[in-house]
């Protein structure tokens, strides 16, 4: 492995790799010194399994801090991991870091990464780290585990089910605008709020364990509400109402939305919420609530499923209103 530049200032990879990441295994006994890692699940469970990559420039801006990068990379697969009912267990991490990455860029990195391991109880199993020819890209497969055959699909959903969203849309959209300088008529704390989460989304993890045997269908929303709510009824074979009305908003984004109705475009498609979107029986609304009350999470009915396979959106007096259904895509 050659890193260039001051072999002082850099160490070699498997120094590198002791100093940011040893720190960060978990399996006693085996931790990053060999090639493999070895989970015995606990019996009467299943395995659940998810992998996201982020790189600089397209998922996160150049500037951002190096522990809000790393948290970010780690929860964007909580909140998949949260959207199945699982609760996390271990990593694999691979990252390719830019040219002119600094070891310190690369300590705060794995700063945050620990920070975060403590905060929902997991730990690194394992992964590969190389230098990059062009900007810094990172991946993360997430492990985690469900009693078995209790993971929450996407396509159980039911005609009649309510559809349920955790948290605020479009913060985290409106704060990559706002990063971005491309939106300055905001208030500073307002746009600090709005910035913070676009870097560290907060997923619903506990919140998203309680939904096993309640919820019939979810998924995470991570590419915008409207495209994110057709995979769910594509997969399901139901069609939606929403009110928008109902749709969480923040304080910060309805001041925003106040001098434009142009920012409903973000609220229904503009991504990098990680919430977790979730159909359930009508009979369940008040355990729902009540469970959501305890783990200190938003939770808020914004519809119904429907047997005509379409989603339409509701105004405030009923009406239908254009939405563009399509989210955020790489290609």
């Amino acid at each position: 492995m050659e890193w260039g530049g001051d072999a002082d200032a850099m160490p070699d990879e498997f120094s590198l790799i002791e100093r940011l990441f040893d720190p960060l295994a978990g399996l006693e006994g085996l931790g990053l010194k060999d090639d493999a890692a070895v989970f015995e699940p606990r019996a009467g469970y299943d395995l659940v399994f998810t992998k996201d990559a982020i790189a600089e420039g397209r998922h996160y801006l150049p500037g951002d801090p190096a522990d809000t990068v790393a948290k970010k990379l780690l929860r964007v697969n909580l909140s998949d991991l949260a959207a199945k009912g699982a609760t996390p267990r271990g990593y694999l991490l691979f990252c390719a870091w830019s040219g002119d990455t600094s070891l310190d860029w690369m300590q705060a990195f794995a700063d945050g990464l620990k920070e975060d391991q403590s905060k929902f109880g997991l730990a690194l199993w394992g992964g590969d780290t190389i230098r990059a020819v062009g900007p810094s890209v990172f991946s993360l497969t997430a492990i985690g585990e469900v009693p078995s055959g209790q993971m929450v699909t996407r396509s159980g959903a039911a005609v009649g089910d309510d559809l349920w969203v955790t948290g605020a849309i479009g913060d985290a959209a409106l704060g990559l605008l706002a990063a971005q300088g491309k939106y300055g008529a905001v208030e500073q704390g307002d746009r600090d709020y709005l910035i913070s989460r676009y870097r560290i989304p907060q997923p619903p993890v506990a919140f998203g364990r309680e939904l096993r045997g309640i919820a019939s269908a979810a998924l995470d929303l991570s590419d915008g509400l409207l495209g994110d709510l057709e995979h769910l009824c594509s997969a399901s074979q139901v069609g939606a109402r929403l009110n928008r009305a109902a749709i969480p908003l923040s304080t910060a984004f309805t001041a925003c939305l106040a001098s434009s109705e142009e920012f409903w475009r973000l609220v229904y498609g503009g991504g990098d919420d990680y919430q977790i979107l979730f159909a359930a029986p009508p009979e369940h609304q008040e355990r729902i609530v009540d469970l959501a009350r305890a783990v200190d999470v938003q939770v808020s009915c914004i519809g119904r499923l429907t047997k005509d396979q379409d989603i339409v959106v509701l105004d405030e007096a009923g009406h239908p209103v254009e939405a563009a259904l399509a989210g955020f895509t790489h290609f």
